[in-house]
């Protein structure tokens, strides 16, 4: 028994064929989820009732856009969750949902206002293919360019929470909410507390000229000492595309 445990190529072939037989498996079960139909995705839908109940009784302004079943459906077949969940219920249900008139953007599967969907937002951010695990979610924005996203991992040791990516620090906070919570923060929380020192004079006014794929692009920048004071800063809505870009390009110039 010595011999065995302590033989070299003994134990580089039982490495070997664990290691096959664990990639075997890892893709056995990958391509079960992956052959999950859209029907089967579909099932349950308890999750859009509870967002519904939660829109219903929200405190602030909440607008679910309209649904476009097509795009329902390939959004939730990528995002491989379903409607038995508030999140894959609003991934198939919603074309998205805005919060306080578009200030702040929880993503569905697209719409006429909100033409990202949450698949589609994040391939090339967060992960390149459909069906790859990514380190965290982009789940919703806000028109400051602050983004809203589930921990996979790769931002702390609280997998599943949601982070918030500060636009005036330029990193990941921790919110220790679950997507649900999140929601129910979005509907009945303190929205205008939680954005408190980002309200400039006439920002309702100026909201109105803002499209919920577009983010305010702020010179001098948030994150500076000159871009503290919002009402004296320059303010112009550009594509929110370029402003996760800019965020992320000096997120990593700030750290180097």
């Amino acid at each position: 028994m010595l011999l065995y445990f302590h033989n070299p190529l003994i134990i580089a072939n039982v490495r070997n064929l664990f290691i096959i037989l664990l990639s075997v498996t890892l893709h056995s079960a990958m391509a079960q989820v992956s052959v999950r139909t859209i029907q089967e995705l579909t099932t349950d839908t308890s999750g859009i009732d509870l967002v519904k109940e939660w829109s219903h009784n929200a405190k602030n302004k909440v607008e679910c856009l309209p649904m476009n079943k097509t795009a329902g459906e390939q959004t939730l077949y990528n995002l491989k969750v379903t409607t038995r969940s508030p999140m894959g219920a609003i991934a198939f249900f919603t074309g998205g949902i805005l919060i306080e008139n578009g200030w702040l953007r929880i993503l569905g599967s697209g719409s006429e206002k909100l033409t990202r969907s949450i698949v589609s937002w994040n391939k090339g951010k967060t992960y390149t293919q459909f069906g790859e695990q990514p380190k965290f979610l982009l789940v919703a924005d806000d028109v400051l360019g602050g983004m809203f996203a589930i921990n996979a991992g790769g931002l702390g040791t609280d997998m599943g929470k949601i982070y918030y990516f500060a636009p005036e620090r330029l990193e990941w906070e921790p919110l220790d909410l679950t997507y649900s919570n999140f929601l129910k923060f979005c509907f009945n929380g303190d929205v205008n507390g939680f954005y408190k020192d980002f309200r400039w004079d006439n920002w309702e006014q100026d909201l109105q000229n803002i499209k919920s794929d577009q983010a305010l692009f702020f010179m001098p920048f948030l994150w500076t000492k000159e871009g503290k004071d919002l009402n004296k800063v320059s303010k112009k809505p550009v594509p929110i595309e370029e402003i996760y870009s800019l965020n992320i390009s000096n997120q990593l110039s700030l750290k180097h």
